[in-house]
């Protein structure tokens, strides 16, 4: 197929350690790829000294460790010349602001470290294990606690002054949707709208909880949002496939009523075949797993470029 290319596939090799930083728990892991884990821990996200204290208490249990890769919430600062480069920068999670997570992990370990944001972790692994392996462009986007995006262009991340903010774009409104939308900076953005906390706000209870006809329209609204997001990715990132995770992603026939309105949605514009296919819009290969595993792409690729 015109686009795909072949990838080397992990075997087990270097051991590596792999930390996917999330806003309500730390997975982190030791071994050489999702396939090959020989330890692996859930920390709860509480303060960063609590947490990272915990983190470096669970890898210095792992003195041949040659690299470790770390997918994180941000936003993050990921220029390598910035004098901030892998803090955590204005996050809304409590207390995180301006949290130096690189630098917190060079001091407890002497080994190259690998960051990047977890969905663009997560949009790699998808590349080397899962979904989207022998694509060249590709869009990894995960609509639970919050929505955010990882965009692969030519096997590489985007990055510019700073990572996408998917999550931030404007949606056209749903015509029978009143709800104000909850994101702390631009109130009815994509993640305003459409993010797991925004369900639960606007229908008093998450999907699979509501009565028949409220679990239907909560469906169909949810599949509204994504789609005008995914319209938005469609047209400027011009992506092969695009795969959607995350707690929304679950609900009942959830990704079938997403294809259909983003069919609507783009109106035949530009017109391409591709667009109308079922696996243009599929959900990750990996699963839940593709967090972690994106840790350790990161680890790999840390330990490729020292």
């Amino acid at each position: 197929m015109a686009g795909r290319r072949p990838h080397n596939q992990l075997v087990v090799g270097p051991l590596l350690g792999s930390i996917e930083a999330g806003g309500t728990k730390w997975v982190c892991a030791v071994g050489s790829g999702p396939d090959d884990i020989v330890a692996e821990t859930r920390i709860p996200t509480t303060s960063p000294s609590e947490t990272l204290g915990e983190v470096l208490e669970f890898f210095s249990r792992y003195p041949a460790l040659e690299a470790m890769g770390v997918a994180s919430f941000g936003p993050l600062e990921l220029r390598p010349a910035h004098p901030k480069f892998g803090f955590i920068t204005s996050t809304p999670k409590p207390g995180w602001s301006d949290t130096d997570l690189v630098g917190v992990l060079e001091e407890g370990f002497d080994i190259p470290i690998g960051i990047d944001t977890d969905v663009n972790g997560a949009a790699l692994a998808e590349g080397t294990w899962g979904a989207a392996v022998g694509f060249t462009s590709y869009v990894y986007l995960t609509v639970g606690t919050g929505v955010g995006g990882g965009a692969v262009l030519d096997g590489k991340t985007v990055r510019g002054l700073v990572h996408p903010e998917m999550g931030h774009v404007s949606v056209r409104r749903h015509p029978d949707d009143g709800f104000a939308g909850l994101c702390p900076y631009h109130g009815d953005c994509f993640e305003g709208l459409a993010s797991g906390p925004a369900i639960v706000a606007r229908w008093g209870d998450e999907p699979r909880n509501l009565a028949p006809a409220f679990r239907i329209s909560a469906a169909e609204m949810e599949a509204h949002y994504v789609a005008e997001g995914l319209r938005n990715i469609v047209f400027v990132l011009a992506p092969e496939l695009i795969m959607v995770g995350g707690g929304a992603s679950k609900i009942e026939g959830f990704l079938p009523a997403v294809r259909s309105r983003l069919q609507e949605s783009l109106a035949d514009y530009p017109g391409l075949p591709e667009h109308d296919d079922d696996s243009f819009v599929v959900a990750p290969g990996l699963g839940e797993r593709s967090g972690v595993a994106g840790g350790f792409v990161l680890a790999i690729g840390a330990l490729t470029n020292r």
